[in-house]
């Protein structure tokens, strides 16, 4: 399955000045399949190294940071000869061990020459972050998330559609809209998991694609007791499991009460955070004013959250494999939360910030609103064809926003005052702006 980051693993991998490149992302994203996929097609050699319950690996890094030394020990451990010109080396599951993590300052330093790749999961980094081991300013990131609905169309043999929505002429698109359509609601079920993808490639069987929606669920709620504080776990589990109710609202600001009656933001605070640094959930956050930069006019006490993946929120919500079949009942459900969970995590892979515009005495809202370079771009999210655009026209006459955007099913047009981009479009136009 083609990743778009493999694109961004050439840069690197071409890049002068390079430095060891760590991939984080939630767990079961495809971090590790990118990763030797990479090496297998890039490079001659492949030193792969593992270090999630492997002692002996850990213990390569435990004495010094002796470069040549821990070559020399890699090689062996990895029984491959590892030539700096055509060797990728991988360190895996890279967070359970730190001195491994700190030891990419001194391949940055000692031993550019080397192609240095790691992968971990979001929470192990973060926690690892505020440590003297961490090399801070001395590797690259880059973030993983699930597969983008582009990536679904190549995966599913559709590679002539994906071309297509990737081109630079929009209004070529609309003829091929009723084989879009379809596509677009079984990715709101199927989602980007590549298991899940893979499932549905294979079996073209919805239920089997559900199970294993539900087995990767299971995964995600046991690691909460395996790595989360003890006191927090209680309250992770029931902030993962309101998300559902939260979304249904037709406000879906987050409640804390919808958790449990009563409750305040420091109750779980913590909770949330656990959830966010281990790429679960996304925070979209309200800001008040749509200046630049966003970042400065945000209320960080005021959010809505949305899961990582689409398809994992409608296994969650036990959302029927009937749904997508049935007309557009699917897009009915939830009140629209699924089509805000896709914008959501389209809008993340595409390392946009999330953020939505409300006043504090106004019902009008704008579903997301985007800072791209020096715009700030106004997005309204609409599950159907509905063309009614009342809070979007409401903050254009107040904000006179050099660029609006509406999405929803309907065709693409530009309008004098906004653009309606049809929501399979929507990740390939936000990056053309």
């Amino acid at each position: 399955m083609k990743r778009i980051a493999y694109s961004r693993l050439l840069k690197w991998k071409e890049k002068s000045g390079r430095k060891p490149l760590i991939i984080n992302g939630a767990r079961q994203v495809g971090k590790t399949w990118l990763m030797k996929d990479f090496g297998r097609n890039e490079f001659q050699n492949v030193a792969y190294i593992n270090f999630d319950n492997n002692t002996v690996a850990k213990q390569i890094f435990d004495s010094d940071y002796n470069i040549p030394r821990i070559i020399s020990s890699l090689k062996i451990l990895s029984e491959t000869n590892i030539d700096p010109e055509n060797t990728l080396i991988i360190f895996d599951e890279i967070q359970e061990c730190p001195k491994a993590l700190g030891s990419l300052k001194y391949f940055c330093e000692d031993a550019p020459e080397y192609y240095v790749m790691a992968a971990g999961s979001l929470l192990g980094i973060a926690l690892h972050k505020g440590t003297s081991s961490f090399p801070v300013g001395k590797t690259e990131f880059m973030t993983l998330y699930p597969m983008t609905f582009a990536e679904f169309l190549e995966a599913s043999g559709n590679s002539g559609l994906h071309e297509l929505i990737s081109g630079e002429d929009f209004s070529t698109v609309s003829p091929f809209s009723e084989k879009l359509k379809p596509l677009l609601k079984k990715y709101y079920y199927v989602g980007g998991m590549p298991e899940a993808v893979k499932t549905y490639i294979d079996t073209d069987d919805l239920i089997k694609v559900r199970e294993i929606q539900k087995d990767l669920l299971l995964y995600y709620e046991n690691d909460f007791s395996k790595h989360a504080p003890e006191d927090q776990i209680p309250r992770i589990q029931m902030v993962w499991n309101s998300i559902p109710s939260q979304l249904a609202k037709e406000n879906r600001k987050f409640i804390y009460s919808v958790v449990r009656k009563g409750s305040r933001a420091k109750d779980f605070e913590l909770a949330i955070q656990w959830l966010t640094d281990y790429g679960l959930i996304n925070k979209s956050i309200r800001i008040s004013k749509p200046f630049m930069p966003l970042i400065a006019y945000m209320d960080q006490s005021v959010f809505k959250i949305y899961m990582s993946d689409v398809g994992l929120l409608g296994a969650k919500s036990d959302l029927p494999a009937v749904s997508v079949i049935d007309g557009n009942r699917i897009f009915t459900e939830f009140k629209g939360a699924l089509t805000e969970q896709f914008a959501a995590q389209e809008l993340r892979a595409a390392d946009f910030l999330l953020y939505y515009y409300s006043t504090e005495n106004s019902d009008g809202e704008i579903d997301f609103v985007i800072q791209n370079g020096d715009q700030i771009i106004p997005l309204e999210v609409k599950a159907e064809e509905n063309l009614k655009a009342k809070s979007l026209r409401a903050y254009c006459s107040k904000y006179s926003p050099d660029k609006a955007v509406r999405t929803s099913m309907s065709a693409y047009r530009k309008e004098e005052w906004m653009t309606n981009v049809p929501l399979y479009l929507l990740t390939e136009y936000i990056k053309k702006l």
